[in-house]
Parts: C-alpha cells; structure tokens; sequence
C-alpha cells in the first residue's frame, strides 16, 4: 500500500467511523422527485444518486435504494417531475426525507403547495425556482459484477416540460449559483450550495 493513502475493499469494509463513498462522488445534486400513486396519493421525496444523461432528448435519472414509493409511481403512472432544492428551501426537502407511509402527502408534511404541471399529471414544488416534467423512459434495477440483482432501481425520464424562474435567466443565461443549489456531500449530515465567488470559466480545446 502507498504510504498515506487508505486503501480498501467495498466488499470487505472500509474500516472507518462512516462509509466515505457517498462523499468521494461528491457534492451531488439532489432529485427532490415528485409524483402521483395509481390512486392520486401525491408523493414528495429526495434522492441524492441523481443527475443527468443526456441532451437529446433531456434524460435525467435517480437511482432507490429499495422499491421506494418514487419509484413505484413513476412506473406505474409513467411520469414524476425533479424539483430543484435551493438553500431557503432545504429544511422543506429535509422534511420530505421521513420515513412514513405510502399514504403521506409529503407536500402537507412539509408545508409546501403543490402546483400543477403543464403535460404531466403530478404537480410539482410551487416554491422551487425550477421543474423538469418528466415522462418515464426506463426503470431498470441494478446488478453488480456477478451478475446478481441488488435492491436498487434506478428510473430515467425524457424531460418533456421545463420550468425556470424568470430571475435566473440573464441575458438568456441560466445563472447556475444565484439559484444557491443545495447538494448532497456524503458523511451523516453533510450538504453544500454554492456562490458566484467559486464560478471559473474554462473552454474545450477545439
């Protein structure tokens, strides 16, 4: 082993005070899903294993660790909307993290109000600057390199309906850092949003 570094085996344990892998790919943004059970229950909850695919069509994806309730109602429904967490709004998402019932309404629990979508039938987070309307492309559950499924299920949707707050368009710009994103760190309780100040400009070779 090198000196000063820590080496070990996923499958053997990491020997630490807590699993550093969710704060090695780290920060990541979080998919703050909402959704619509077959019998109109409306669902509200984050997942930090989230991101984006793909630019055409717009593909994003967030990955359950277990049949969660997100997960079985966008594959019933066939569609869900990702709601952006900004800084004034992540004690909401924070609240929407509880573990209750499938029969919750977690946009009550959190004091949040439910607006309507342009083409899908969920609503989304009226106080989130920012919503993809999805319609779901794929729901596949994971397997590792043996070959064995694990209790992780992971859906895309092709984002069919975008939302964004006139005040983070300047000069026809999405200004990324005055929306302060609110991203997952990894660790038992760490998250980081960002500001103009961190932003650096840095263009592909052509």
């Amino acid at each position: 082993m090198a000196e000063g570094i820590h080496f070990y085996e996923p499958a053997q344990g990491h020997g630490l005070a807590h699993d550093p892998f969710n704060a090695l790919v780290a920060p990541r943004p979080i998919g703050w899903i909402s959704s619509r059970s077959s019998e109109g229950t409306l669902n509200l909850a984050p997942y930090s294993f989230f991101n984006a695919f793909n630019y055409i069509p717009p593909i994003i994806g967030f990955s359950s660790i277990g049949y969660k309730d997100s997960v079985r109602n966008a594959q019933e429904t066939g569609e869900f909307c990702w709601n952006l967490v900004t800084r004034s709004l992540s004690d909401a998402m924070n609240q929407t993290c509880a573990p209750v019932g499938p029969e919750v309404d977690e946009f009550a629990l959190a004091g949040l109000t439910p607006r309507p979508s342009r083409i899908i039938s969920p609503p989304h987070v009226a106080e989130s600057p920012v919503t993809l309307e999805c319609t779901v492309s794929q729901v596949l559950q994971l397997s590792g390199a043996d070959g064995k499924k694990v209790d992780t299920w992971v859906v895309f949707g092709e984002v069919v309906g975008v939302h964004i707050a006139q005040q983070l368009l300047k000069d026809g710009i999405y200004d990324t850092a005055a929306a302060e994103p609110v991203m997952r760190g990894g660790g038992p309780a760490d998250y980081f949003t960002l500001d103009a100040a961190q932003k650096f400009q840095m263009h592909r070779p052509k």
